[in-house]
Formats: C-alpha cells, sequence, structure tokens
C-alpha cells in the first residue's frame, strides 16, 4: 500500500499490521466517533512502530489521546443518544473518573508524551517547595526570602539538602515525588529512545 491514497473510504474497524501506509491517513479518513478514532488511532501507532516510522507513530499518538480524551468527556458529560444510551449510572461516573485521571496525568506529563509537561510539573513542586520554606522559616515580607528559598528549593527536591526544622513525613513526600517523576522522565527517554 506504500503511495496509496484514499478517498471516500471508511475505516471504522480496521486493523493494519505492518503495513507501509502514509501518516495523511490520519487526517483524512479517521472515523468521525471517538471511540472509533481512538482505536483507528492505536492500531495504526501500532503498525508503525512495527515498521520503525517514529513520526508517523509520534502523529498515531497525539490522534488517540485527543480521541481518547473527547471520548471519556463524552461519554459522562454529552447529552447525545449514544452516550446516554451506553453509558448510564455507576459507568457514567466511572468514566467521569477515567477522564479526570487521563486530564491529570495529560497535565503532569502528557501521558507519557510531553517531556515539557513533566518539566512543568517539577517547576510547580519547587515553587511550592519554595513557597512552603517562606511561610513556614522565612520572613514572607521580604523578597530576599523568596529568593533564598527558589535558590534552595531545587537542592531539597533533589535531596542534596535536608534543612533542619523540616518534618520527616514532608522529606519523605519529597522524595516520594522525586522518584515518580524520575519514574515517569526515564519512561519518556527510554520510549523515545526505544523505536530509534
Amino acid at each position: 500500500m506504500h503511495g496509496s491514497c484514499f478517498v471516500g473510504c471508511k475505516f471504522d474497524y480496521v486493523n493494519f499490521e505492518r503495513t507501509l501506509i502514509d501518516d495523511d491517513i490520519l487526517e483524512t479518513i479517521c472515523p468521525s466517533l471517538e471511540n472509533l478514532k481512538m482505536r483507528f488511532a492505536r492500531t495504526l501507532r501500532m503498525n508503525y512502530q512495527q515498521i520503525g516510522d517514529v513520526k508517523s507513530a509520534y502523529k498515531a499518538i497525539r490522534v488517540e489521546l485527543e480521541a481518547t480524551q473527547l471520548h471519556f468527556f463524552k461519554a459522562w458529560r454529552s447529552r447525545e443518544s449514544y452516550y446516554r444510551k451506553k453509558f448510564v449510572g455507576g459507568v457514567r461516573a466511572l468514566m467521569l473518573i477515567k477522564w479526570l485521571k487521563f486530564k491529570i496525568l495529560d497535565f503532569i506529563w502528557g501521558n507519557g508524551e510531553d517531556l515539557l509537561k513533566l518539566s512543568r510539573a517539577v517547576l510547580i513542586i519547587l515553587v511550592f517547595i519554595a513557597v512552603f520554606d517562606v511561610f513556614k522559616f522565612r520572613d514572607t515580607n521580604l523578597v530576599s526570602s523568596y529568593v533564598e528559598a527558589g535558590l534552595q528549593a531545587p537542592g531539597i527536591f533533589f535531596g542534596t539538602i535536608a534543612p533542619k526544622g523540616y518534618a520527616t513525613i514532608y522529606l519523605s513526600g519529597i522524595v516520594f515525588i522525586r522518584l515518580v517523576m524520575i519514574g515517569f522522565f526515564m519512561s519518556i527517554i527510554i520510549k523515545r529512545f526505544n523505536w530509534r
């Protein structure tokens, strides 16, 4: 199928496996329903990974994540008849939980695809550590307190500084968050280099 062009085709329930197919199919022939679009993009992502087409796999991941988020949102919120008949009661509440989890993970690390979002999350944690330090141990009226706390925050986060007066539970929480963030970082890095 290398170089093939599809016009007006319906690929609602198609699976591609080890197929050389251009990634423009993700823009032109994607199914209109979010749940079908999500599965279609997932099969194309796996297909592109099998043949080693990294650029197209990333494009498929973006389409899959957008469709997944919209599907979860519509499953608990939409008034469309399909969603209201399929997702009732407790299932609707479960889809709300799935959507919230998806949005939180998207904010923290782009659901495993965005190093910039992970960097932003670490920066927010550093700001929180600095603000906590100022309100707990320094003068909140002095700008120099915020500067000093901001400079000290990375040392606290990475464990090179353990200031006296900090509760063990607080420092343990920081260690736990640091380990989770390092795990997220390693996951993104391994995923990026695994395909090359």
